[in-house]
This record gives structure tokens, C-alpha cells and sequence, in this order.
């Protein structure tokens, strides 16, 4: 299929086109194989799943980690003439309900659903509609897919139930599925190409991941006091510029809510914004900076992933992130547009033991959490229970630990009680309720002899089918089946030397990423030493000067070059490689079209230098024989713009 006809046709309005590794994941997708594309913040990730589900047909569902970010891809494919379902927190209960009725019926036949990984994970409901349509679903998309790795620092436990979802749904044979995120470390990486089946050839990742229109300025402070007065100093630098600064504390002092009050009563146009408020409030906080009514928003990393604000100028971390991937992905959020910004990273040996004690370590559950919260789920007894998992942040800690354990098995994604019903027509129903008076699940289980799956079944199919009316709300949880009374010391042992790996892990990282901005003289340095951790190859790290055309190159010399040739509408590729005399190649800085005939432009930046002007040497004698009268040469000097335009004037500009 070609795939810039597709994208043509599919989306006529767009001003742009694909890039190359947009069209090679869209490709590899369409061969149905599974996929896991990395690309930089902003480049274009959207684009790639929503060309996808098109080229395959049928429904995409993507999942999706945000309200705001469904509400806003959402409206851009509406925009485009597609139709979406979407389903999240933010719609009423009943809606909801309807909305996958009549998706089951039939009446509702989206191009794309929507949905949040907790959606996917713990609503039964959701899960038995989707079945009854399931061959009509033929991609899987699943955006910011990092969060299903505990290896990695933005691990959301509902991603890691995705592939339990799609084993019930499908069984073996799951629909093409592709994974999108920006910046992954290899364990990660190893992380999620096995939770979903991407073999290694099914990575695609970007080689320009380096963001090098943002400036990195890295600030170490002794006092708090120091920093806090550097914050103060460089916000009435950049007065009036869309400013982001990340704390990563809520309440307290120096948190969002509280630097957020002292800049507004600065004068400043300011807001806080964290993961504790609801998403109204944040969609409306992002609206209002999107729109210019705010300049500046003291965040948590609440504020982030796929959050499409194209012209933040100024990012601040206030405190150190806890590793290199977290800090790019973060700094990331400025200059979506590509043009030039700034990020400081002001941080004291204060805050890197803080983030150690305070952050890492306590996003991992204690032996003591462990034992109380398996009480609290089991009563410390074998068999079957239901379980309110929105209800405990506790919970949703230590509840993957039991499961990946073989401790805790979910069995079924069901509701409370069969209380919430009236007007039953439905005979399978009916039968059920009459068993129990308290229309507790678990007593319904026990009495009818049937399984928490079965009895699920039963009520979803009534509500369905118009034979039940729902009095209440669903009462979603999950029932899940405790395999031990209690936990003995060894299984506790190995619970906690499951969290103990991956602390270990996290300390690492943090401190490879101190190590790193101690040791880098500069912003080029820090980029390239990031671009080495991200896996950029060797010989494009240090391709980091933009041109007008939008290459990155390696000097500001070849700026100038790039620039007027593009100014002179010369078509030109960047560091193509030729191939002479068999097998052997070559990379002019610059190959030139002109009339048909190429043209290789070599600029001398580092001429009188021993090793460099043999190589030279050896290059030059390889134009003069395979590509005579073909080379342009021009050398470092200040007057390089006049020189490279007399040149060009010489040779294809006519007067």
C-alpha cells in the first residue's frame, strides 16, 4: 500500500507531510505485524496509530492514559470526519452505560474507542462488548506505553493489565498492536516487547531523538534558600513566556499550591496544577494556558504525557527528576513547535537524597503494607473476594506484587453486589437473584455453583439486552481469588526482594543522571550524553544545529550552507551516502540537484590539522576519479555567507 497516498486521502487537510519513520511504522503496522514506535515529543506519534487503524479497517481502540489527551485526539479525528466513542471518568455512569449498549447493538460504529487503561482493566461491562464485537477491532493502540513497566518512573499498575484484556477478549490471537512513547531505557524497552508480543525487529526508533533547540541549563545549589531565589530570578526573566516548572510536591512548602499562591501574589499569572484535582480543573488549566490567559503553571509530573501545548518557551525543575528519561521527557514538553527554548534544572544534594528516600523508596510497598494489605483484601483466608480497587491507593500499590507472584488471581472484572437492578426479565438473572438476599457475588457464586465469569456474563448480557433496569450505579470491582491464608515469611521475603530490584534500578539511574550533569561542561554535552543513554548512533550525536528545512546538522557552518540553499531553492539531502567502486562509500556533507545533475558539496571546517587534511586528501583523490567536476568546496571562515552565495552565484544562479 502507499502509505503517502493513504495519508492523502485519509487526512486531505493536514499542511504537512509524513516523515520517513512515520511511513515505515505505519508500513510495518500494515503488515500486521506488532510494533513499538519511539519518537521525541512532538513528532508526530498521534498521527502514526490514527493513519494505522485507517489503512487496516475496522475499529482502533486506543488506550490512553489521560482524560484531557482522549478529549483532545478525540475532537481532532471528529475534526477530520471520523467517528470516536469515548469512554472516561469524566462522563456520567449512565452515559457510559448507553454508550456501550448501543455500541454492542449495533448503533454505535466507531472508526476509533477510546479508553483509559483503568477502563480496560477493571470494567466488565466494557470488556463483554468488546468481545461481542471483536473481529471488527483490528488494531490496538496503545499511547504512552512506558507506564506498563515497573523498570521505568511513570509505571501505572493498569497498564500491565492490557494483555490480560486482550487473552480474555482474544486468547491467542490478538489484533496488530502498537506501542508509542518517546524516550524508553532497554529494560523498558525488554519490558513491554514482551508483555506484548513485539519481537526485536518490531522496534522503530527514532535516530533523532536529541531535542537540541532547548538549551539545558544545569544549576547545582548548598542552600534551598539559594534556589528558591533563583526560581524567583529567572520567572522575572522570562516574564510574559509560557513557563512550565515541575515540583513534584502537592501541598506544603515550596509545592505547587504554595509557589503558586506567593507568584500570584507577585503579580505573576500563575497556577497549580497536580494529579489530586479533577479532570475538569486540569482540562480547563491547560485550556487557559494553551490560550495565553496563564503564563506560568507550577506542576507535578501529573502534567505531561501527550499534553499538545506547541509554544511552552521556559521549562524549570525546581527539583531533580529521578532519572534521565523522566528529566528529557519533561524537558520535552517545551518547543513541540521547534523552535528555541530553555530549560534549567536547579537541584541540591538535598534533593537527590529526598528524591531517593522520600520518592523512590516509597513507591515501593513496606513488609508491614504488604501484610495489612493483604488482610485488608483477604481477611487472611483462601478463596474467592471482591474487590473495591478505586477505593485504596494502598491497594493499587501492593496488588501487582500479589498477582505477578501467583499470590492473588484476578478471576473476573464484575460488580459489588446484584442489588443495583430492577424490572429483571432475564431467566438467568432472576435465578440468580432468588439464590441470595444479600446479592453479594461471592454468596451467588457459592450457591449456584457457578464461576465469577459466568455470573458476570449473565448481568452484562441483561443489561445489554434491555432485560434488566439499572436502579443504581454498577458498584464496578474486581473478584479475586487469594491462593494462601496468610503470608508466611518466605512469601514475604520474596515479595519485598521483588520491589528491592527495581529500587536498586531507580538509585542507579539517579545516580548515572547526577554523574552526567556534574560532568558536562555544557548544553551540547548534556544533549549528546542523553542522546548515548537514549541509544542514539554514535555518529549522529552530534548533529545538533537546525536548518530552515528542518535537518539537523552538525556545525553552524553547514546552517549557513542548508539555509541558502533552501533560500536559493537548490534541492539538497544532508550526509547521503554514496557508493563508489563497489561496496564502499561515502557521505558528502551536501548532494545537490540541479537541472538532474548531482553535485557534492564539501565544507572544510577543520583544514591545517594533521589527521584531518590526510583524510581529506584520501576523499579528495576519490571525487577527482569516480565524480569529476562534481565537487564544491568551501572552508571555515567568517566571511563564509558571501563566499558560499558567490559560489552558488558562479555556478546555478543566473542573473
Amino acid at each position: 500500500m502507499d502509505i503517502n497516498n493513504l495519508f492523502r486521502n485519509s487526512f486531505p487537510n493536514l499542511p504537512f507531510e509524513l516523515t520517513e519513520l512515520q511511513e515505515k511504522v505505519v508500513q510495518q503496522v500494515l503488515t500486521k505485524k506488532n510494533t513499538l514506535c519511539i519518537l521525541p515529543t512532538g513528532g508526530g506519534k498521534s498521527l502514526t496509530y490514527w493513519l494505522s487503524g485507517i489503512g487496516l479497517g475496522g475499529i482502533t481502540i486506543v488506550i490512553s492514559p489521560l482524560t484531557a489527551l482522549i478529549d483532545e485526539q478525540a475532537a481532532k479525528l471528529e475534526g477530520h470526519g471520523y467517528d470516536v466513542l469515548t469512554l472516561h471518568a469524566g462522563i456520567d455512569a449512565k452515559k457510559q452505560v448507553k454508550l456501550l449498549k448501543d455500541f454492542y447493538n449495533g448503533k454505535l460504529n466507531p472508526n476509533f474507542i477510546f479508553a483509559s487503561p483503568e477502563r480496560i482493566s477493571t470494567d466488565g461491562l466494557f470488556e463483554y462488548c468488546i468481545k461481542a464485537r471483536k473481529e471488527e477491532i483490528k488494531l490496538i493502540a496503545v499511547d504512552e506505553v512506558h507506564c506498563v513497566s515497573q523498570w521505568g518512573h511513570s509505571f501505572r499498575p493498569f497498564y500491565k493489565h492490557i494483555p490480560t484484556f486482550l487473552n480474555n477478549v482474544y486468547g491467542e490471537g490478538w489484533p496488530v498492536v502498537l506501542g508509542l512513547s518517546a524516550t524508553l531505557n532497554r529494560k523498558e524497552i525488554a519490558d513491554i516487547c514482551e508483555s506484548f508480543k513485539i519481537k526485536d525487529t518490531g522496534v522503530i526508533k527514532s535516530e533523532l531523538l536529541v531535542r537540541s533547540e532547548i538549551e539545558l541549563k544545569t544549576l547545582k545549589f548548598i542552600k534551598e534558600d539559594e534556589k528558591l531565589e533563583k526560581l524567583w530570578q529567572l520567572l522575572k526573566i522570562h516574564k510574559n513566556e509560557k513557563t512550565l516548572v515541575y515540583v513534584y510536591r502537592v501541598h506544603g512548602k515550596n509545592s505547587t499550591e504554595d509557589l503558586a499562591k506567593v507568584a500570584l501574589d507577585k503579580g505573576l499569572k500563575a497556577v497549580h496544577f497536580h494529579g489530586e484535582m479533577s479532570s475538569k480543573e486540569k482540562q480547563d488549566i491547560i485550556d487557559r494556558f494553551k490560550n495565553n490567559e496563564l503564563d506560568i503553571v507550577f506542576a507535578t509530573n501529573a502534567f505531561g504525557m501527550g499534553i499538545d501545548i506547541p509554544d511552552i518557551r521556559v521549562v524549570v525543575h525546581f527539583m531533580i527528576p529521578e532519572s534521565i528519561a523522566q528529566y528529557y521527557q519533561e524537558v520535552g514538553r517545551a518547543s513541540r513547535d521547534k523552535k528555541a527554548s530553555t530549560a534549567y534544572l536547579l537541584y541540591s544534594n538535598k534533593n537527590i537524597e529526598v528524591k531517593k528516600s522520600h520518592f523512590i523508596d516509597k513507591s515501593f510497598p513496606t513488609q508491614d503494607e504488604l501484610k495489612n494489605t493483604f488482610s485488608k483484601m483477604t481477611s487472611n483466608k483462601k478463596g474467592y473476594k471482591t474487590l473495591p480497587y478505586f477505593d485504596d491507593e494502598e491497594i493499587q500499590k501492593c496488588l501487582p506484587y500479589f498477582v505477578d507472584n501467583g499470590v492473588i488471581e484476578i478471576v473476573a472484572k464484575s460488580i459489588m453486589k446484584l442489588d443495583v437492578f430492577s424490572n429483571v426479565t432475564d431467566s438467568g438473572l432472576v435465578e440468580l437473584l432468588s439464590l441470595t438476599k444479600t446479592k453479594n457475588v461471592i454468596t451467588t457464586m457459592k450457591k449456584s455453583g457457578k464461576s465469577a465469569q459466568e455470573i458476570s456474563n449473565t448481568i452484562f448480557n441483561a443489561i445489554v439486552t434491555d432485560e434488566v433496569k439499572l436502579e443504581k450505579s454498577l458498584g464496578k470491582c474486581l473478584i479475586i481469588n487469594s491462593h494462601l491464608d496468610e503470608l508466611d515469611e518466605q512469601t514475604l521475603e520474596k515479595l519485598v526482594q521483588y520491589g528491592e530490584e527495581k529500587k536498586e534500578f531507580k538509585h542507579a539511574h539517579l545516580d548515572y543522571f547526577v554523574h552526567i550533569l556534574e560532568n558536562c561542561e555544557n548544553s551540547k554535552e548534556l544533549h549528546q550524553e542523553i542522546g548515548r543513554h537514549l541509544g542514539v548512533p554514535k555518529f549522529l550525536l552530534s548533529r545538533i544545529y537546525a536548518t530552515t528545512k528542518g535537518d539537523l546538522v552538525r556545525s553552524k557552518s553547514e546552517v549557513i550552507i542548508a539555509n541558502l540553499l533552501q533560500h536559493h531553492s537548490i534541492q539538497y539531502e544532508y550526509e547521503k551516502e554514496l557508493n563508489y567502486d563497489g561496496n564502499k562509500k561515502l557521505s558528502p556533507d551536501f548532494t545537490l540537484t540541479v537541472n538532474g545533475n548531482k553535485y557534492y558539496w564539501e565544507h572544510l571546517g577543520m583544514i591545517g590539522k594533521n589527521d584531518y587534511d590526510a583524510r581529506w586528501l584520501e576523499k579528495q583523490a576519490i571525487y577527482e576519479e569516480y565524480y569529476p567536476n562534481q565537487l564544491l568546496i568551501t572552508y571555515e571562515n567568517p566571511a563564509l555567507t558571501k563566499s558560499a552565495e558567490n559560489l552558488l552565484n558562479c555556478l546555478f544562479i543566473k542573473p
